[in-house]
């Protein structure tokens, strides 16, 4: 039995990836990681025209009617091509927040919207993952929000946002709305920028049912997506490291010959390979085991941070001195894995809430710890 993707996948895959390499380069990343731009509008136009937005939304909402598998393959090609445009709020979580928890009429006003490519919508949930940030929090009353939240995603070009308040409700909120306040924050990956935002008496639209029963799901498919892109950013990394040591001459050997260039490239690759499993089988049990989704992606996020980390440091070294120059651009894949290791919690913080999903913590924890060392 074969286990793999689809036929239909391998379009989608193909796809993306075309249109990716045809429209991506290091000068486009640049644009935008220099901040001439805040995303690359053309290439999310294209890709929206490809499906990207609608992933996720039904076909009768103008959408494809996709699964976060599906994303998550799209997400990889992201992250291969280091494509400066929002994807895992305004594409997988923010239509996920309006398809669980939305009302009849914010679903169909809202998404056809966001299938098209015609609005961005951001999310901002640090309270729900992080809690608040310096004493700051967003507290509601009669619909209207107020106090702080930071490090919210997808909002440099954003139309509208879903924050998320101290309960974990989530509201509807235009980013033109009187006593809304942006300050967009520069992060270690330019072409992602995230917004610290202030709220006073803003009007905001409750989800249909608040969303409080829905957040964790719409979290974790959010990190399935960033692992995702990771091991696409990544692959990509090895990838660049293995022709730069077929290519690069050290005394009149290419320096892949070399048994430590060797090494470094074969671990990269034996700690990165087993990653795609791990992220595949996260999003299939988002789509069809929703009794193992939580702890999946949480695992699948945890591994995927550090091994992202790892292969970002040793493809760097593998390029030697001109791994750190603008001129190879190594750095912007660098800086891709970087940030999405930090968002919606990193790898400590996920591997103590697998550990506590299992019952590990505290006293179970030191029980399993005393059967293991047995």
């Amino acid at each position: 039995m074969e286990f793999g993707l689809s036929e239909e996948q391998l379009l989608i895959q193909e796809s993306f990836r075309g249109t990716l390499e045809r429209l991506v380069n290091l000068d486009s990343i640049r644009a935008v990681s220099n901040g001439a731009q805040s995303m690359d509008k053309t290439l999310f136009a294209e890709l929206a025209d490809l499906g990207m937005a609608g992933l996720l939304i039904d076909e009768e909402e103008g959408g494809t009617g996709l699964t976060l598998f599906d994303a998550a393959i799209v997400a990889m090609e992201l992250g291969r091509s280091i494509a400066p445009v929002p994807f895992a709020a305004t594409a997988v979580m923010a239509p996920l927040a309006l398809k669980l928890a939305g009302s009849d009429a914010q679903r169909k006003e809202w998404l056809p919207k966001i299938a098209a490519g015609e609005i961005i919508v951001g999310m901002a949930l640090s309270d729900a993952i992080h809690g608040a940030k310096r004493g700051a929090s967003v507290t509601a009353h009669n619909n209207k929000l107020s106090g702080q939240t930071s490090f919210a995603l997808d909002t440099a070009e954003a139309d509208a946002l879903i924050i998320a308040d101290t309960e974990s409700n989530l509201y509807l909120v235009s980013t033109d709305a009187l006593g809304l306040e942006c300050t967009h924050m520069p992060s270690i990956d330019g072409t992602r920028p995230l917004t610290d935002i202030i709220l006073k008496d803003v009007a905001a639209e409750p989800l249909g049912n608040g969303g409080k029963v829905h957040i964790t799901e719409i979290i974790n498919a959010g990190r399935v997506i960033l692992a995702a892109e990771s091991f696409g950013a990544s692959e990509e990394m090895l990838s660049r490291a293995v022709d730069y040591a077929k290519e690069r001459r050290q005394f009149d050997r290419a320096i892949g010959s070399f048994q430590a260039v060797k090494h470094l490239c074969a671990e990269m690759a034996a700690e990165l390979q087993p990653c795609q499993a791990l992220i595949w089988y996260a999003a299939y049990a988002f789509d069809s085991l929703p009794e193992e989704a939580e702890l999946s992606g949480l695992l699948a996020k945890s591994h995927m941070d550090e091994i992202g980390r790892f292969v970002a440091r040793t493809a760097t070294e593998v390029h030697g001195g001109m791994g750190y120059t603008d001129l190879m651009g190594l750095h912007f894949w660098f800086k891709r894995i970087g940030f999405n290791r930090a968002q919606l919690g990193g790898p400590e913080k996920l591997r103590a809430l697998a550990a506590s999903l299992q019952g590990l913590t505290g006293s179970s924890a030191t029980s399993h710890q005393t059967a293991a060392a047995r």
